[in-house]
């Protein structure tokens, strides 16, 4: 026999002995005897499982509707639970009429339903089993392999589906990959996935309650960990199935020259993410002004910073911007902002006056501090109309909005200054009636003065 031809031969008696072993079961249930009598009994109990599914789910949910402050994992089981419920009543009515007809009649005229109540008990362990796995096609994946396994192993023909798998390949010179080992690779990366994915969240959990780390070398060091856990897990997985990645290192090279031409403004984000968790220059928490946007840090993300502003709106600012752009930090060494606001008063009152009831009404206010940075109140000018003031004040609290407070202390201003009889002046107008051009001019006395505010 030509060596060439002997993957394809062996593939077509795998292939054959696998629908010949089919067509025999088959026919031997459709033959009148006691196979086709469990076939029936497994469909009546699959059609009561159904039933019980309905009203026991309405039950549940009825339940669940009536109880109060439940916890999100709560919830999430009690989801999972209605939903495989069918699948829970038919493992146990089948266990159930399994154990009685192991009683009352030989074992072997039950041997298909204590099969089929085994096959159902597994495919709902493995279900719940798969949630362990959070990306949800990767659980997906993993969880419709594992119940294909089990399948086949309770039935006995695992070897014969592995050997049949095996036979299924794409060889390229010394260089072979099966669909059994796609398969195998697929599952065992997922489940070394899901314990990284484990170990790494309880590790993160440890970082963050640790106080004298601060909160960018917490996020650093928890990406690190991710990114080392999730590594060993991806090269663990394919090793273990027996791929060997040192032929794909020259490709691997020549795609990663390719992705750093393609993906430049990708890998500058990545890298100043990077710098930016090791200068500390912002961290989760801090209030931040870049351009029109003003919001404090969310989060600090691999790629793009998210900034939550005032109104709502969550600004994913790429991190190449905040490294090359120039960002206010109102909290970068402390939590200390100073603000400004402007007004004037009339020329006739006493600026000494004006400035101790600025400073008092100020100091009153909610959230602007009185120790140990005071407010203060200055002479800026002499304008048109009015002796022009500044007065500065200080709060540490910026995340609570800049606007609502600078408008707090004019409402402050306000009722002060109303109190004390100050008068906040506004430009006039004086508007002198002059006679006929040559002639004399009309009397000072039959001026007429109109006041009015000045056009904006």
């Amino acid at each position: 026999m030509n060596p060439d031809l002997e993957p394809y031969v062996e593939f077509s008696e795998s292939l054959q002995a696998m629908i010949n072993g089919a067509l025999t079961f088959v026919q031997s249930v459709l033959s009148p005897g006691w196979r086709q009598n469990q076939i029936l009994i497994l469909i009546g109990l699959a059609l009561v499982s159904w039933l019980l599914h309905r009203v026991s789910g309405q039950m549940l949910q009825e339940y669940v509707r009536k109880r109060e402050g439940w916890s999100k994992w709560q919830l999430r089981v009690v989801v999972q639970v209605k939903r495989r419920l069918g699948l829970i009543w038919f493992a146990a009515l089948a266990y159930a009429v399994y154990l009685v007809m192991q009683n009352i009649t030989w074992p072997s005229r039950s041997y298909i339903i204590g099969l089929a109540a085994t096959l159902a008990a597994v495919w709902v362990g493995i279900a719940y089993a798969a949630r362990l796995v959070r990306n949800r096609p990767l659980r997906r994946l993993v969880m419709y392999a594992l119940w294909v396994y089990a399948t086949l192993y309770l039935l006995n023909v695992a070897d014969e589906a592995a050997a049949f798998l095996d036979d299924v390949a794409l060889e390229v010179g010394d260089f072979r990959l099966s669909l059994l080992t796609i398969i195998t690779a697929i599952v065992v990366i997922g489940i070394l996935f899901t314990m990284a994915r484990i170990v790494s969240t309880t590790t993160a959990s440890s970082i963050r309650k640790n106080e004298d780390i601060s909160p960018s070398m917490q996020v650093l060091a928890v990406k690190g960990v991710q990114i080392v856990l999730y590594g060993i897990a991806f090269f663990m997985g394919v090793k273990a199935v027996g791929i060997d990645l040192t032929g794909l290192a020259v490709l691997s090279g020549a795609i990663g020259v390719g992705l750093g031409f393609g993906l430049q403004k990708v890998v500058s984000n990545l890298v100043s993410g990077v710098i930016i968790l090791l200068d500390k220059s912002i961290k989760p928490g801090d209030v931040i002004s870049l351009g029109e946007t003003f919001g404090w840090i969310n989060s600090l993300g691999a790629r793009y910073v998210s900034v939550v502003t005032r109104d709502g709106k969550e600004y994913l600012i790429p991190n190449e911007d905040l490294i090359t752009g120039q960002v206010v930090n109102w909290s970068h060494s402390n939590d200390f902002v100073r603000l400004d606001i402007y007004f004037g008063t009339a020329y006739g009152d006493d600026p000494h006056l004006v400035r101790k009831i600025a400073i008092d009404a100020a100091a009153k206010v909610d959230r602007v501090l009185a120790h140990p940075k005071l407010p203060v109140c200055h002479i800026v000018g002499f304008g048109d109309s009015s002796v022009d003031y500044i007065l500065r004040f200080w709060i540490r609290d910026p995340t609570g909005g800049l606007t609502n407070i600078r408008g707090n202390v004019y409402l402050a201003l306000w009722d002060a200054f109303k109190e004390h009889d100050i008068s906040i002046p506004f430009p006039q107008r004086e508007v002198r009636m002059l006679g006929d051009a040559g002639g004399p001019v009309q009397d000072d006395r039959q001026s007429v003065r109109l006041s009015a505010p000045a056009a904006d």
